[in-house]
């Protein structure tokens, strides 16, 4: 005889999303996307360098758009590797709010390959900074709310990195939309501020000495 009870473990197995299945689409999906960061640095199709001088001159001209290339990658790669370490013990996750949020944040990675192209070609803009770092932050919130959804986490340093690594993503990307309105070019660098994101979780995660005894 079937229950309400069946039914209902029934309905939920069905909305119900293999994890492995979830974690291939999201590891391609930063492949590719890191990927197609460095298509939009090239050398003008008219360029013809008449001796080492130019061609030096050409290669170093492309600074502009390899240092936004530079900044994109290590925030990818920096999400994809918390992800790797802090991810749900379940073999299925349910449909429902965690998975349209897990969704809207690989939109929002297949959006910057887009927006790092943008803020390459008109970093002396502000609006292209806004479009970055705007991007950039909706990453970060996107990336935290999927944190408080995910089931059946372990609680552990990597955790506490994930968190703040994210609380730095979405500072260090305000912070540029800031500074845009001081020096354009010159705000990419707040993104650089990841970097120190080991450094504070070793520091957020040691013991206090003086609870020691």
């Amino acid at each position: 005889m079937t229950t309400i009870y069946d039914v209902g473990m029934h309905r939920k197995q069905a909305s119900a999303y293999p994890t492995s299945r979830m974690d291939a689409l999201t590891d391609g999906i930063y492949a590719v996307a890191m990927t197609l960061l460095v298509l939009d640095i090239r050398l003008p199709d008219d360029f013809r360098p008449g001796n080492a001088d130019e061609m030096l001159a050409g290669l170093v001209g492309l600074w502009p758009r390899f240092l936004p290339y530079l900044l994109s990658f290590m925030v990818l790669g920096l999400r994809w590797l918390s992800a790797v370490h802090v991810r749900s013990h379940s073999e299925t996750l349910g449909g429902g709010t965690y998975v349209w949020w897990w969704l809207f944040q690989l939109l929002l990675i297949t959006c910057v390959p887009f927006t790092t192209i943008v803020v390459g070609r008109y970093a002396q803009f502000a609006p292209a900074i806004w479009l970055y770092a705007g991007n950039t932050m909706l990453v970060a919130i996107a990336s935290w709310r999927m944190l408080v959804l995910t089931p059946d986490l372990g609680y552990d340093h990597h955790f506490r990195t994930r968190q703040v690594s994210l609380v730095v993503l979405f500072a260090s990307a305000l912070l540029c939309a800031g500074l845009s309105f001081v020096s354009p070019p010159r705000s990419l660098w707040a993104l650089a501020l990841n970097l120190a994101t080991p450094i504070l979780s070793r520091l957020g995660s040691k013991p206090d000495s003086s609870l020691e005894g």
